[in-house]
């Protein structure tokens, strides 16, 4: 972006119209770091609304995301926000939610995934807002929000079963795997076709994530389950079932085949899953080494340092 803007300034001529058409295909914050390029790319960004029809907050605006910053954004697709996701957007609040819900009647997806501030009657509130006005609201994701309980999940599939045809009821089932848990990409291609991602488990009866196995040939038939319930793969989400799970250096656990598939400590012999393959540190002599086994060896920690 920054070599766009330096050509840009020096030459004295508009971007090649290629940058314009692809503005609608880039993510929120790639298109708020357009808008900064120079004069065309910012109206561009603020005139069209097609690339704020569906907006999802991920890293890196999501942890720096207040309520302010999120209506100023939504502002830009001027009520017609379609597809709304939240990820892990922390310091969003009831408030700051409910203003662009208002604001926004045709939601049909919304997503609030870890978004720790939200309440459950925030949530409630939302939903029930989406509902009385056009009755297009048709999924809503928001496993990671505290305090939720089987009241507030049947009111929820209630209103949300009266929103949708028979046969969107008939797509509710599709399987939730835990290695897809919290990706973007399953809201942007649709791969999640519940009406809601949570449910009661069938092993402790409380309201949680219960995923399935993706493994064809399972030997477990009843490996169904929250997290808690049924120990899971963090690289392929498969059950592990009565086999001794293999303990990553991060704490996550792998199941025997993609353990021995994966680069290890060259001192613990332990691998890292693929949601921490950034905290790969290296040796003097060119190994791979855990943070752990990379602290001990200077005689320092982590924590020390800060």
């Amino acid at each position: 972006m920054a070599t766009i803007a330096q050509t840009v300034e020096q030459d004295h001529a508009p971007p090649h119209h290629a940058m314009f058409l692809v503005i609608p295909y880039l993510r929120v914050y790639e298109v708020l770091t357009v808008s900064l390029v120079c004069t065309s790319l910012r109206d561009a960004v603020n005139n069209d609304v097609l690339p704020w029809l569906c907006i999802i907050i991920e890293t890196p605006l999501n942890f720096r995301l207040t309520d302010e910053t999120l209506l100023k954004i939504t502002s830009k697709a001027n009520g017609r926000i379609q597809k709304f996701a939240l990820m892990n957007c922390i310091n969003i609040t009831d408030q700051g939610l409910q203003r662009v819900i208002e604001q926004n009647p045709f939601i049909k997806e919304l997503h609030i995934p870890a978004c720790t501030s939200i309440t459950p009657e925030g949530v409630l509130k939302a939903v029930e807002t989406l509902c009385q006005r056009n009755n297009c609201l048709t999924t809503l994701s928001i496993n990671g929000i505290y305090n939720l309980q089987k009241e507030h999940l049947d009111i929820l599939t209630s209103k949300l079963r009266e929103n949708i045809s028979l046969q969107n009821m008939q797509m509710q089932q599709q399987p939730i795997y835990y290695h897809n848990r919290g990706s973007v990409s399953a809201f942007e291609c649709q791969e999640n076709h519940r009406i809601i991602d949570l449910e009661i488990c069938p092993k402790c009866s409380e309201v949680m994530m219960v995923y399935d196995c993706p493994k064809v040939d399972c030997k477990n038939k009843e490996c169904s389950g929250c997290i808690f319930c049924i120990p899971r793969c963090e690289n392929c989400g498969e059950c592990v079932g009565s086999e001794e799970p293999e303990e990553c250096a991060c704490g996550d656990i792998l199941c025997l085949e993609c353990w021995l598939k994966v680069p290890k400590c060259s001192c613990c012999n332990k691998p890292y899953c693929k949601q921490h393959t950034n905290w790969w540190c290296t040796s003097s002599d060119s190994s791979l080494m855990c943070r752990v086994c990379e602290e001990n060896s200077h005689g320092y920690t982590y924590t020390d340092e800060l």
